[in-house]
């Protein structure tokens, strides 16, 4: 029996601000030091500790050779060779180590009422299944394996098991990373990361064949791949060869791709494989013959981290203003809006354009220089607005039947006087949820949704899916992160972390950074009265706001920058 099913996608957090794309028959990944020997897959993470589980022991009852056979687990090197030794001979042949992978905070063998069956009960903490997509569970969530053992030999052997082993979640944090597999963004503008765990030494292969499996059921939709459906490995093994990953693939995908979508792939696999320290370069091969990947120009390296201009906008005295280097300036060619009372103003990445609420928070706000202030939606309830690169900006709030509506507007694309673009979701996951934060990540592939049902809050992130002209379609199924207190605010720091808190006016404030690797929380220095975040580039740039001032993160506590402005944004 399982409950409380949570998912999110796992990977190492791997920031790098540029990449230099060297494109030919071997582009390379720009670094220092010797080229690594030939050796037929990557080293990985040569720090990891080797495992060496014991063979089965003579003479041992069902349940320890069950158990030894799952401690075997551990042990990896020549695909579970130790592990297979528990087996019968035929079902070693047939088992399939790497179907997935369970992890587990405890486990017990128990004896069923049939002679020779028995149940590995664990008390789950993740699943990991064979493209490295990470589930995990709360604690108290049960799994039960069925076992079946007969004697060979005069020698208690597993006859009947499910592929895949089980390990303890003490054991997973030594021989498993998260690291970051990459697709792109719809336009192949930006790249963005999927976690993923696999075996820190055996990573090279694992990453390719998720690569070619395609994104995490979040992304589906939302990203795109340079991989064409149905390419895939000739080879069971991606060889590193003097730094060079010969990645092996089938033919007649290969070689009928465009130049374009070669070169996308060549970068896709240099992003990927950014995180291991033997690869170098990459190659790729059509059944072992190398494919020259030519530069034609027309593709350019997509952009890894998204940054954010270092401005704010903020509300000061009544007016929309710009916050910047600790100066509060007018913003230009804009209205006035002290009478609509404005909060929560935010900014287009893209284009002039800004939104806001008004001062009940029911209606939200669009303005462009030179053009009066403009109502897109009214609404009991809204979020703070949030713009994606796209120039669409998004809020969410009860619609007319009281159901949760996700809504987005492209002002900048109405001409004066001209009906807005409008389009609104309402996806079956957010059904009976009151959205508190509804964010939009850097590239605009992803949003961070902060909602609450029956009390629970739960920190989710989705997918957005759109039309081939870039109108938004539809919201994916999320992934949860973990939070350790019940939250109301959060805003992106990067393309792979998230921060978020709970406010109060009065009472401190703890705010958390969660990865997207793991989702595991890192509490930040506690601060009295913070009712607001924003977030610039990377955990450094976390400014809280609180009836005090405007204060920024800095080192183990938080620094006043200064007083009078409140509600600060950065540009998204």
């Amino acid at each position: 029996m399982r409950r409380g099913l949570r998912r999110f996608p796992v990977l190492l957090l791997a920031a790098f601000a540029a990449i230099t794309l060297v494109l030919s028959s071997c582009a390379q990944i720009p670094r220092s030091g010797p080229v690594g020997k030939s050796k037929e897959e990557s080293a990985g993470n040569l720090n990891v500790p080797d495992f060496f589980p014991p063979p089965p022991q003579a003479g041992a009852g069902p349940e320890t050779v069950i158990e030894d056979f799952y401690g075997a687990g551990s042990g990896y090197a020549d695909d579970y060779a130790v592990a297979r030794q528990y087996l019968t001979q035929s079902l070693s042949v047939g088992w399939k180590s790497d179907k997935r992978t369970l992890v587990f905070r405890k486990a017990q063998v128990v004896r069923t009422a049939v002679e020779n069956e028995y149940r590995y009960e664990l008390d789950l903490a993740y699943a990991v299944d064979a493209d490295g997509i990470a589930t995990h569970y709360p604690e108290g969530t049960l799994e039960s394996i069925p076992v079946s053992v007969e004697q060979v030999d005069g020698e208690w052997r597993i006859s009947e098991v499910p592929d895949g082993t089980a390990i303890p979640e003490q054991t997973f944090r030594v021989i498993y990373g998260a690291y970051p597999i990459y697709f792109y963004d719809p336009g192949f503008n930006y790249a963005v990361p999927d976690f993923r765990w696999f075996i820190k030494k055996k990573t090279v292969k694992a990453m390719t064949s998720a690569l070619l499996a395609g994104p995490a059921p979040y992304l589906r939709g939302a990203v795109v791949s340079a991989f064409p459906s149905g390419i895939r490995l000739v080879r069971e093994s991606v060889p590193v060869v003097s730094g060079a990953a010969q990645v092996d693939l089938s033919a007649k995908e290969l070689v009928e791709a465009s130049a374009e979508d070669r070169q996308r792939m060549q970068n896709q696999l240099l992003l990927t494989f950014r995180t291991q320290p033997d690869v170098i370069s990459v190659q790729l091969r059509a059944d072992q013959d190398l494919v020259r990947v030519e530069d034609t120009g027309t593709v350019l390296p997509p952009v890894l981290e998204k940054s954010v201009p270092s401005r704010q906008i903020v509300v000061s005295n009544g007016e929309l203003a710009r916050y910047e280097n600790n100066r509060v300036t007018p913003l230009p060619d804009l209205q006035q809006v002290a009478g609509l009372g404005p909060q929560s103003p935010a900014e287009s990445p893209a284009s002039k354009a800004v939104a806001f609420l008004n001062g009940s928070g029911t209606t939200l706000y669009s303005m462009l220089p030179a053009r009066d202030p403009r109502p897109l939606t009214t609404r009991s309830t809204l979020t703070r607005p949030s713009f994606s690169p796209q120039d669409w900006v998004w809020t969410s709030g009860p619609g007319a039947n009281g159901a949760t509506q996700v809504v987005a507007f492209k002002p900048s694309a109405a001409a004066k006087g001209g009906n807005v673009p409008a389009v609104s979701l309402s996806p079956r996951w957010l059904s009976g949820r009151s959205v508190k934060e509804f964010r939009i990540s850097r590239e605009g592939t992803r949003a961070l949704v902060i909602s609450e049902l029956r009390g629970r809050t739960s920190v989710q992130v989705t997918g957005i899916v759109r039309d081939p002209d870039g109108t938004p379609r539809d919201l994916t199924a999320p992934i949860t992160l973990d939070a350790t207190n019940g939250v109301d605010h959060g805003v992106w720091v990067n393309s792979t972390t998230v921060v978020v808190m709970k406010d109060s006016a009065s009472g401190n404030v703890v705010p958390e950074l969660l990865p997207l690797s793991t989702g595991q929380p890192q509490q930040l220095p506690a601060w009295a009265g913070l009712t607001g975040l924003s977030a610039g580039n990377g955990p450094d740039e976390i400014y809280g706001q609180s009836l005090a001032g405007v204060f920024q993160r800095v080192g183990n506590g938080w620094e006043l920058q200064l007083k009078g402005p409140v509600d600060p944004a950065f540009p998204g």
